[in-house]
């Protein structure tokens, strides 16, 4: 009996040492990172004599390109929809402050809401925290091989699982309600949607890229331009209450020249 009982013990000491050296291989990615959501073009108009001149700028690039990083996927700039949907995508993008949720306090969602600012990897949970004007929300990512939950509540940011394949993680996202767009200028979708985040380590800096299945509306998924993460001590703070006031007073449709 006592030779049994040893065996087993030390049967028990060696799977823990496995365990540990897997999760051991995996590289860690917690820490705090620069704030890369989305953001759409802007434009700095000058007024010179009478003479007015406008000026694009580009938001999203202020990371730098990410494009040619190793490991990142082949995107494009905005999804495929089918054609039936596309002058509904065009509506929603014309009148975009009258018809974007986010600007009336909705929740971005995933994966509109971006990478995470702070990330702690734990044994079998990794957690994303964000910061957001509608709210500071947080995901917990189960990594200890469950499936998805078979009834979740739908929900702006969905049921998450998170893998490791190599040194990626990779987290599947369902489960989302149908009131978010996955992105800028009108991109709805339906409660069919599947979302696939890829994150990984390029030297010292953050990776991540998305990829946006919905059956019901795209033609095609379409995988997102990646973005790139730098560290950053900068800490989190939570953000004010989000109260609208100010849409009666918009004098146009478009209401990222607003800001």
């Amino acid at each position: 009996m006592t030779n049994r009982i040893l065996a087993l013990i030390a049967c028990a000491v060696l799977i823990q040492v496995v365990v540990s050296a897997q999760q051991a291989r995996h590289p860690d990615l917690s820490g705090v990172w620069s704030y890369a959501i989305d953001r759409a073009p802007a434009a700095l108009k000058k007024e010179v004599n009478g003479q007015v001149t406008l000026q694009k700028i580009d938001q999203s690039a202020r990371h730098g390109d990410a494009s040619k990083v190793k490991g990142v996927q082949p995107s494009t700039p905005r999804p495929t929809y089918k054609p039936e949907h596309l002058a509904k995508v065009k509506d929603l993008a014309d009148h975009e402050s009258r018809t974007d949720p986010v600007f009336y306090c909705g929740k971005p969602g995933v994966p509109r809401i971006g990478p995470p600012r702070k990330i702690v990897q734990l044994q079998k949970e990794t957690i994303f925290f964000y910061e957001d004007i509608s709210g500071d929300p947080y995901r917990v990512i189960p990594t200890d091989g469950r499936p998805h939950r078979q009834y979740p509540n739908p929900s702006a940011y969905g049921d998450s699982i998170g893998k490791w394949e190599g040194d990626v993680f990779v987290v599947d996202v369902t489960g989302f309600g149908d009131d978010t767009w996955f992105g800028e200028d009108g991109y709805f979708h339906t409660d069919a949607m599947h979302v696939i985040e890829r994150i990984w380590k390029d030297g010292d800096n953050l990776v991540w890229q998305a990829t946006v299945e919905e059956p019901n509306v795209l033609a095609k998924p379409w995988v997102m331009p990646a973005r790139l993460l730098k560290p950053s001590t900068d800490s989190l703070e939570e953000s004010p209450r989000c109260v609208e006031s100010d849409g009666a007073k918009l004098l146009n449709d478009d209401h990222h020249l607003q800001r």
